[in-house]
């Protein structure tokens, strides 16, 4: 009788140990957002998005192909920590004329901000994330 009663319980304590993977679990659960990179316009017509969430997982599209979720490693994580602390967002930039020139819009602390023309603080977090997208981004 008593097996009938402790091996059901002793089953569902071992089962329940069982998870995902840390990263997996990791990637599910970004729900605050640091920082995000959207870079559109061009002749090419770029619509790329970065987003980097306070658990140091990113969250990768571009207009085509598929949308990634992978983790940084500590070192980029701590060198985009160290560019953000740096960064000065000031005010959006008006749109030049022409036809062939990236937009960057970088969304951080509830604020965002357009710029055609990387300033000193803005060119080290776009490289950043513009390194995470080319490192992690892969189409089918």
């Amino acid at each position: 009788m008593w097996r009938v009663i402790v091996m059901p319980v002793l089953l569902l304590g071992l089962t329940a140990g069982l998870g995902t993977p840390v990263q997996a679990e990791a990637v599910q659960h970004k729900k605050k957002l640091l920082v995000e990179l959207r870079r559109e316009g061009g002749f090419a017509g770029f619509d790329d998005r970065v987003r980097v969430y306070t658990n140091a997982c990113v969250r990768l599209s571009r207009r085509t192909g598929p949308t990634v979720d992978k983790c940084l490693t500590r070192a980029e994580w701590r060198t985009l920590k160290y560019h953000l602390k740096r960064l000065k967002l000031g005010r959006s930039q008006a749109r030049p004329q022409g036809a062939d020139f990236l937009k960057y819009t970088l969304t951080y602390r509830k604020h965002r901000v357009s710029k055609y023309h990387l300033t000193k603080t803005w060119a080290p977090v776009v490289s950043d994330l513009e390194r995470f997208l080319t490192k992690y981004w892969a189409p089918d």
